[in-house]
């Protein structure tokens, strides 16, 4: 809390302004009201509640596959840690769309990607925590899992990602979510979001996918509240994004069944 002269000084000093308007005198007026914001050590940003009660908070304890809402929405993901094949396609789709998404980068991804992350923050999108190297975390003792997270953190800071493009949300490598692994996730000021459904199309053709099957599989998820997961990039050197191919059919699809596209960071804002 501010101390009384400083709240005193702050009234007097919102009195003398009334000429400014009262606008002015209004705003400093409830400064003076107001305690004065805590700077902390938090590794994530700092949560904030929705108009109806949901936020950050709301969606602690949970690895979160879908949004709780009954609305026709949807949200649009991608990962990525390979590296930025398809990113022109996919980033020009969701523009023409006016489609929102957020990317879960790795920290190596970040690290090795600086302006892939600025694009992808300058172009409106959110910017997701995927773990620092893309481990099995059961395999790593809480020490490193932590610095999984907070590793990841610093290097999207790190490659120029600041502000509202960073969001306080985490989704585990491989999906391989516990309770435990949640609860040491949320004290880190961290949502776990996962996903209704993978496209799939990060396995290639050489895995047996095309563009027909990755578009079925994100439709055949369609529900209120879906969360679509896809991926950026390509493994082992190729240069075919499947999912940056299916990516207009899907969104042709969503419009046309009556969805609409939602930015995960609507559940923070007030």
């Amino acid at each position: 809390m501010p101390s009384r002269s400083v709240i005193t000084y702050r009234r007097s000093l919102a009195r003398r302004l009334l000429w400014a308007g009262p606008v002015c005198a209004v705003l400093l007026w409830a400064l003076a009201q107001e305690p004065m914001a805590q700077r902390t050590e938090a590794v994530a940003v700092h949560p904030a509640a929705s108009a109806d009660g949901q936020g950050l908070r709301a969606l602690f304890g949970s690895e979160n596959r879908v949004i709780r809402t009954q609305e026709r929405v949807v949200a649009v993901t991608f990962n990525a840690a390979w590296n930025d094949a398809g990113l022109d396609d996919i980033l020009g789709e969701l523009a023409r769309r006016r489609a929102p998404a957020t990317f879960f980068l790795t920290g190596e991804f970040a690290h090795r990607n600086p302006s892939v992350v600025k694009r992808i923050a300058a172009a409106g999108h959110g910017l997701g925590n995927h773990s620092f190297s893309h481990p099995h975390f059961k395999a790593l003792a809480e020490a490193g899992r932590q610095q999984e997270v907070v590793a990841a953190d610093r290097a999207l800071r790190a490659a120029g990602a600041a502000g509202r493009a960073v969001t306080p949300f985490f989704r585990f490598p491989y999906s391989e979510t516990s309770p435990a692994h949640i609860r040491r996730i949320n004290a880190l000021g961290y949502a776990d979001i996962e996903f209704t459904a993978d496209t799939n199309g990060w396995k290639g053709t050489e895995g047996g996918m095309t563009v027909d099957r990755a578009v079925d599989r994100a439709l055949a998820a369609l529900r209120p509240g879906a969360i679509l997961q896809m991926h950026l990039g390509a493994s082992q050197g190729r240069t075919e994004v499947i999912d940056a191919r299916a990516l207009p059919r899907i969104l042709k699809a969503l419009t046309a069944r009556g969805y609409r596209v939602i930015d995960l960071r609507t559940l923070l804002t007030l």
